[in-house]
């Protein structure tokens, strides 16, 4: 597989410097038992989907009309919090290329949980553009909470895992559906499921940015996100991103590597109100979770941008036409 910085495959961005305050959360994952604890590692890591759980969570088969998404550099703060109380805090950067692209994310558990919970976690990911379509080549994710790691390291190649280490292993359980063979076919990695390209030469907030179904494998768990026109809403970070913003309904189906009796599985699958607001990266047709709503038995759970700051760059063609 070759050699990982811990959290960011080579050649990726470095992640972004956690936030300061306090230590990262234990790893959690769309098999939630609801406990703060889990919510604050998914929405301050995986968590923009999804983040995971939305990581906030989305691409495969949309390509812009001309085959070019544009270059453009993001940097972004978020806050998660659980019922109201500020849980968590995260960092995410992407670079976006003419033909690659980077990112990286780091977050941490903050406020009230770390008098309970510590850790700290990093996800890198680097991939390629061919045709409008980001396809992931490596995707490494690193959680540290109380003495213990947990590591996920992906190799893919045309949406295909070609290798695969995730420590510790799942413990075999009855109840869990198998994973196979197929299941690490035609997938993206929850960071890169989080970069969503838009078609076409129209209004990138549009309401069919929303509609499209998005395969994700994590290393332990092959699930699908399904979004779906809700509205239009206008948000403001405290720094950078000011304006409209197209709002989509998600829906998760578990597919393999879950406990289908587990009664979150079952509640995450029957809810209709997982919400995510997406916002441009400037210069690009690529939008990124700039919030997300995730209804839990303790109160929903929201990840929010603070700053949301996108600079467009000219791409290699347009900056060599203005040297000649």
């Amino acid at each position: 597989m070759g050699v990982f910085l811990k959290g960011t495959p080579p050649g990726s961005l470095r992640s972004p410097p956690s936030p300061q305050g306090g230590e990262g959360s234990r790893r959690g994952c769309l098999e939630l038992s609801c406990n703060p604890k889990a919510i604050a590692w998914r929405l301050t890591v995986r968590g923009w989907v999804v983040s995971s759980l939305i990581g906030l969570g989305l691409i495969g088969a949309i390509a812009a009309a001309d085959g070019a998404l544009a270059q453009g550099k993001f940097e972004a703060q978020y806050v998660a919090s659980v019922a109201g109380i500020p849980v968590g805090r995260g960092a995410w950067g992407i670079e976006i290329g003419d033909d690659q692209y980077a990112t990286a994310a780091s977050g941490r558990v903050t406020g009230v949980l770390r008098a309970v919970t510590s850790g700290e976690g990093q996800v890198g990911v680097r991939g390629g553009i061919s045709k409008g379509v980001l396809a992931p080549s490596t995707y490494a994710v690193t959680v540290s909470s109380g003495g213990k790691t947990d590591e996920v390291q992906m190799v893919l190649a045309s949406g295909t895992v070609k290798d695969l280490v995730a420590e510790p292993p799942f413990q075999p359980s009855p109840d869990r559906i198998p994973l196979t063979d197929a299941h690490r076919k035609g997938v993206l990695d929850p960071m890169s499921a989080g970069i969503i390209p838009v078609a076409g030469t129209g209004d990138v907030l549009a309401p069919e940015a929303c509609n499209r179904t998005l395969a994700i494998f994590d290393g332990r768990q092959r699930f699908d996100l399904t979004l779906s026109f809700k509205r239009m809403d206008h948000v403001k970070a405290d720094k950078g991103y000011e304006g409209p913003s197209v709002v989509c309904m998600v829906t998760y189906h578990p597919i393999a590597g879950h406990r289908p009796d587990r009664s979150a599985i079952k509640y995450l699958i029957a809810t209709r109100d997982m919400e995510m607001w997406l916002a441009p990266i400037a210069g690009t047709r690529i939008l990124v979770p700039f919030r997300i709503s995730v209804p839990t038995m303790i109160g929903p759970a929201i990840l929010q941008a603070t700053q949301f700051v996108a600079v467009a760059q000219p791409s290699r063609a347009t900056a060599s036409a203005k040297t000649q």
